[in-house]
């Protein structure tokens, strides 16, 4: 652990690479700024932006700490100038623009939410990266509403797993995609109403089967490059499609026919770089909205596996291997 002159571990990718390139670095403990408070973390989410940044493809925001990630939770080390919301001993989960995967971290205190009751530390570790996601672009920009179906792709993955839960929740129709009928059943386990092998079945036409040929009114879409256009035909009139990232590309070819017959509206968003005080707005409403849920136990973080810090390369094979059902997380 931590010795005496205010070093900590933390892991770093020492260069661009595989998995091989995580190492455990001595860093100097981080001190709390201006409403930030300092967080001594016992649990640490892993997320596939992770990865793109250990690949060299995703550089932290100017300011932020080279050490990889995005979420965590832990006890309250110390504050900063002007916080009000957290003193020390207090128990938080918080999102994070880097520096999750170490012994302690910082975090602005607008973005640190408490523990939810009845949750371990591990669970509420897995949660801000992709419930922060996942209420931002399914409920805020894709408006899903009680009765609407959503579609959505990677339904295994953190950000799968959780935006059924969520939409399934508030009262939504939930049509998930994932990569192989034991996936796909396991989509239906969580509360999907349908999962969809989409090696082996044409998510298109399930859907608008499983919609008496109207569609999906909210698509959740993180593959990109040929999907574009199949969400489009997959969509209802006035759909809407929220893109969070594009594992197949980034460049389509689409129809823009579709777009305007239907009134399809096609946004998308990005977490990472927002502001403290944006992403401040979604942790109010999370607590809310969703803590109730999570207090209730009518919604909890889907954890795969957990690994020591020691083991971040690890980890990071797991993702990569897309075995994984739900959340990676890392234990201090």
């Amino acid at each position: 652990m931590s010795n005496q002159n205010e070093t900590m571990r933390a892991v770093v990718a020492v260069r661009p690479g595989g998995p091989d390139v995580l190492e455990i670095a001595t860093r100097p403990r981080p001190k709390p700024g201006e409403g930030q408070i300092l967080i001594k973390v016992e649990a640490a989410g892993v997320n596939r932006p992770d990865v793109l940044q250990r690949m060299g493809q995703y550089p932290p925001p100017p300011g932020a700490s080279d050490v990889l990630g995005l979420e965590t939770a832990g006890t309250v080390a110390a504050v900063g100038q002007n916080v009000t919301r957290y003193g020390e001993g207090a128990r938080v989960t918080a999102l994070l623009p880097g520096g999750g995967y170490a012994e302690y971290c910082v975090a602005h205190e607008t973005n640190a939410l408490p523990i939810p009751s009845g949750l371990t530390t591990v669970e509420a570790a897995a949660i801000p990266e992709t419930y922060f996601t996942v209420w931002t672009n399914v409920f805020d920009r894709g408006d899903l509403k009680p009765g609407e179906t959503l579609l959505l792709h990677g339904g295994t993955s953190g950000i799968g797993t959780t935006a059924i839960l969520l939409a399934k929740a508030f009262g939504a129709r939930v049509i998930a995609t994932a990569g192989s009928d034991e996936k796909a059943r396991r989509c239906e386990l969580l509360g999907a109403d349908l999962g969809v092998n989409y090696r082996t079945d044409d998510f298109v036409a399930r859907t608008l089967a499983a919609t008496g040929g109207r569609g999906a009114d909210v698509i959740l879409d993180m593959v990109g490059g040929e999907y574009v256009t199949r969400n489009y035909a997959a969509a209802a009139v006035d759909g809407r499609i929220v893109q969070i990232a594009f594992m197949h590309g980034q460049k389509a070819t689409v129809d823009l026919r579709l777009l305007m017959q239907k009134r399809l509206i096609h946004t998308g968003s990005t977490l990472r770089p927002r502001s403290a005080a944006e992403k401040a707005v979604i942790a109010d409403a999370l607590q809310a909205k969703v803590w109730p849920l999570l207090e209730a136990g009518r919604c909890k973080p889907v954890i795969d596996s957990v690994f020591p810090l020691v083991e971040a390369a690890k980890a990071h094979e797991r993702m990569e291997s897309g075995a994984h059902i739900g959340k990676i997380v890392l234990t201090t």
